[in-house]
């Protein structure tokens, strides 16, 4: 395209000469302007009405949201084209996000998008607090009631102090397994998201098995992925037994640390060092035991062993 004028913008231009490519561009000195994701907020051009986006598969589902929001901001019928790599297959995950992205064209779609967005990237760590708080762990809605009931029962001297919430800590856990609702076993999305929150509520053996009861009448027999869910958070009601604030697994053991580096029973917790014959150090404050898991479900099950060992210690 030989009669077509354009000019190049870019992260690493220098403010002023940005700037000044910028504003040559809205003032229509130029037909193009060929830019990496830096125009993705804050640009408001009325005549830029065509957007042609190179490998939309390579962008997130919110960001790819914004950058379509810098065309179709006047009057004039607005045009934004997604393009991937020839016979190239999408991956599952991209395939989802620009589906979704091509079904929201309605005003007001923002928040409809940040669900959507939040469902597939996942809400922070619903096992652990450390990632961004409890707002990621049980969810916005949950965590706001939470807030208001605390600082009712702060204000009202039910509770005396902040420092009286330090038992209500939540252990983070990571064992490097799929850990979800899948989509096609919940379709739809807020009835997934109402599962996780009561999910983060469950701490019995007796209420875990009765959530999957629920699950398996409402949805049929349970996938792995939620399979491991549930076990995962049995592992969670261990850790906090234990005090295990952090607790970590891989195919060759496991790392433990304890909530404010104490654990209740030191006595107890050298008996169970002593017991691993070797295969368990204390280093840094830390517990690291030696295993040797080769599946998953070998990592899950003795994770749970480890843990329960320590909460009965």
């Amino acid at each position: 395209m030989p009669e077509v004028s354009f000019v190049t913008a870019n992260g690493q231009m220098a403010a002023g000469d940005l700037d000044e490519r910028m504003n040559a561009f809205y003032d229509g000195k130029y037909d193009v302007l060929l830019a990496t994701s830096i125009v993705e907020s804050g640009l408001d051009i009325p005549r830029a009405n065509t957007m042609i986006v190179h490998r939309a598969d390579m962008f997130g589902l919110a960001q790819l949201y914004q950058i379509r929001g810098r065309v179709g901001r006047s009057k004039t019928r607005a045009y934004c084209f997604l393009t991937t790599k020839p016979r190239l297959p999408l991956t599952p995950q991209a395939e989802r996000r620009l589906k979704l992205l091509a079904s929201l064209d309605s005003l007001g779609a923002g928040f409809n998008l940040a669900s959507h967005d939040m469902d597939q990237r996942g809400a922070g760590n619903i096992l652990g607090e450390e990632q961004s708080g409890h707002i990621k762990e049980v969810g916005y809605e949950l965590y706001q009631q939470m807030l208001e009931e605390t600082i009712s029962k702060i204000r009202s001297g039910e509770i005396a102090s902040v420092d009286d919430l330090d038992g209500q800590w939540a252990p983070q856990i990571n064992l490097g397994v799929p850990v979800l609702i899948p989509e096609p076993y919940v379709p739809d999305l807020d009835v997934r998201l109402g599962l996780y929150r009561r999910l983060s509520a469950l701490t019995s053996k007796v209420e875990l098995e009765g959530f999957a009861a629920e699950l398996i009448d409402r949805f049929g027999k349970l996938p792995r992925e939620v399979n491991t869910l549930l076990a995962v958070m049995r592992i969670k009601a261990e850790c906090k037994r234990a005090c295990i604030a952090k607790f970590e697994c891989g195919p060759k053991g496991t790392t433990i640390q304890f909530h404010n580096d104490k654990f209740p029973n030191p006595a107890g917790l050298v008996a169970f060092v002593q017991d691993q014959k070797g295969l368990a150090k204390i280093r840094d404050n830390k517990i690291v035991v030696k295993r040797d898991w080769s599946t998953e479900k070998e990592r899950v099950r003795g994770a749970f062993a480890i843990a329960r060992d320590l909460a009965l210690t």
